[in-house]
């Protein structure tokens, strides 16, 4: 207990900020936090030589020091990746121009697979800290990134895209600049669904954290301490029991963000939602009550957005309504087509080195056989994505509608999103080999079995940002079965779904690597596909044959995309209108 001199003093530097029950019961889970945080970023930064060996031990002893790093891991990609979000779905969205390249480059980067980017990171990371562990650790968070944007970007430019014509009236009518727009606005609008994005990220991070975390440089192996390098390790040993010891620490870890990060998160969020009356869809967080009734939190709080508004003037007086607003000018005709001839040329350019590369390395007779393999794994992917579909909409607008079940299921749903692929191995080659199942047909719901939640968590957020009105509205017309769901609710999850299909879709093409190629033990089944040749290639170290693959790879996702999602996109833009 502070003096009494010293709680007067402290009074006056936060008025009613005096401590109370709700400060000292946070106060030691505060400092519980950053304590471990702390010495968690102690150990990622250590000295290291590449070479040096990392063990990483089966004894169950170690499995919360190895989660603690890989939730660091984790946090600091999604970090990272909700700032490439907000700059990236800022720009695509406000400029045509710079959307013309960017949404491509987004189709591209979603494409390609993790283990490209890693193999591309690896070395300049190391060198970027060289004698220390943290070079490798920024390699893993980069992979583990890589894992986690690409849908938060899309989530966000959708909801840019689709902000209702009234809320952009009104920013027109207060002249709000396009910082203040975004930040008013904009992200305000977005966020539930961004928040639900950011949750299928996470999951998305712990389906590929083996590949992530188990690295392979300069003929050298390094698994860095986690739980994605423990279930390598566990899987190399065949182990059973450390597998699901692995399980445990993962649905641990799942549970802990949930509670402590993203359920308070999401229930800050409903404030944020497009209506005018709450109803009773308002998400409930123990964590954010206990906050709130803190007076010490709520001080520092309140400090640090007036902080906000004062340094970045984010939020400056209101404009009166009345004076007349300045038209932005338009961009000269002249710029425009300069603009597009550039891009022609980027096209043109690209297709020629790709002529190039496929005449003189590879031989056009593989270059077709490649091709043969991407129309298989595209029937894979479309096949799989309209049956998940066909499953997970109707299920996700029943959870987005119930608030209160959806809080429920929510962990439950992350668990899944987040279970790696690789730990169903055993059980699948078993099947496949005890009932002599053909590998083409029963390993490919192994593609989506990671990638189908990208549609489940978008629809939720779709269907819980349904305006409470509109629902009361469809109650007193007398709407019921599918004359409902045809005039209110899948309009209004449509923009949704289209981008967790998107997503869903590059994710599952990354997944034909783990799902078309096998292995337990000395067992390995393989399905004709684009994945298994890129992982055969990738084992054999033919580079050529791997770039090839990871290319047409990359065209497959972009001709879907333009010609198939990116309608559907437009569709759901000019819906949402």
């Amino acid at each position: 207990m502070l003096p009494l001199f010293d709680q007067r003093r402290a009074y006056r530097a936060w008025p009613g900020a005096a401590p109370n029950r709700w400060d000292w019961v946070l106060l030691p889970l505060v400092l519980a936090l950053l304590v471990v945080a702390a010495y968690g970023a102690m150990q990622m930064s250590r000295p290291f030589v590449v070479g040096e060996a990392l063990p990483v031990s089966l004894d169950p002893v170690y499995l919360p020091y190895y989660l603690l790093r890989t939730m660091l891991r984790m946090f600091t990609a999604l970090a990272f990746s909700l700032l490439f979000s907000f700059m990236f779905a800022a720009i695509a969205a406000k400029y045509r121009k710079a959307e013309k390249a960017m949404i491509p480059m987004l189709d591209i980067l979603q494409s390609v697979p993790i283990l490209g980017f890693q193999a591309i990171a690896i070395a300049p990371f190391i060198a970027l800290f060289p004698g220390n562990l943290l070079g490798v650790e920024c390699a893993a968070i980069f992979a583990i990134f890589t894992s986690q944007a690409w849908n938060m970007a899309f989530s966000l430019y959708q909801s840019i895209r689709t902000v209702p014509p009234e809320l952009n009236e009104a920013a027109r009518v207060f002249r709000l600049s396009g910082w203040q727009r975004f930040w008013r606005l904009e992200l305000p609008f977005a966020m539930p669904g961004l928040l639900w994005n950011m949750m299928m990220s996470m999951s998305g991070g712990w389906f590929f954290l083996v590949a992530a975390e188990a690295i392979s440089v300069a003929g050298q192996d390094i698994k860095l301490p986690g739980i994605g390098s423990y279930i390598a390790v566990a899987i190399e040993a065949r182990d059973l029991g450390a597998i699901a010891w692995a399980i445990g620490a993962m649905l641990t870890g799942i549970l802990l963000y949930d509670q402590l990060f993203f359920r308070p998160l999401l229930a800050w969020a409903d404030k944020f939602r497009f209506e005018e009356s709450q109803g009773d869809t308002a998400q409930r967080s123990w964590l954010l009550d206990w906050g709130r009734r803190s007076r010490w939190l709520h001080a520092l709080t309140d400090r640090f957005w007036a902080l906000m508004r004062r340094a970045l003037g984010w939020f400056p007086a209101r404009h009166d309504g009345l004076s007349p607003q300045s038209s932005p000018r338009s961009a000269s005709p002249l710029w425009s087509r300069a603009w597009d001839l550039l891009l022609v040329l980027a096209g043109v350019g690209a297709v020629a080195q790709l002529v190039l590369f496929v005449h003189s390395d590879v031989g056009w007779r593989e270059a077709l056989h490649v091709v043969g393999l991407g129309m298989v794994t595209l029937a894979r992917v479309m096949l799989l994505i309209g049956m998940a579909s066909l499953v997970w909409v109707p299920v996700a607008v029943w959870i987005g509608l119930r608030p209160r079940l959806s809080q429920r299921v929510q962990a439950v749903a992350q668990f899944l999103a987040a279970f790696p692929v690789n730990l169903m191995f055993p059980l699948v080659v078993f099947l496949l080999v005890a009932w002599r199942l053909n590998p083409n047909i029963w390993l490919s719901p192994l593609m989506v079995f990671g990638t189908q939640w990208y549609i489940l968590f978008n629809v939720v957020a779709g269907a819980s940002a349904i305006p409470n009105e509109l629902r009361l509205a469809a109650d007193n017309l007398g709407l019921k079965g599918w004359l409902k769901w045809k005039r209110v609710y899948l309009p209004a999850v449509f923009p949704s779904y289209v981008t967790g299909a998107i997503t869903a879709s590059g994710g599952s093409w990354n997944a034909s690597i783990v799902a078309e190629y096998v292995t337990w033990g000395k067992t390995t089944l393989v399905a004709d596909g684009l994945g298994s040749y890129i992982k055969q290639m990738t084992d054999a170290g033919d580079f050529h044959r791997i770039a090839l693959g990871i290319g047409v790879m990359c065209l497959f996702v972009m001709l879907l995309n333009r010609f198939f999602w990116r309608k559907l996109y437009l569709l759901a833009e000019d819906r949402s209108r």
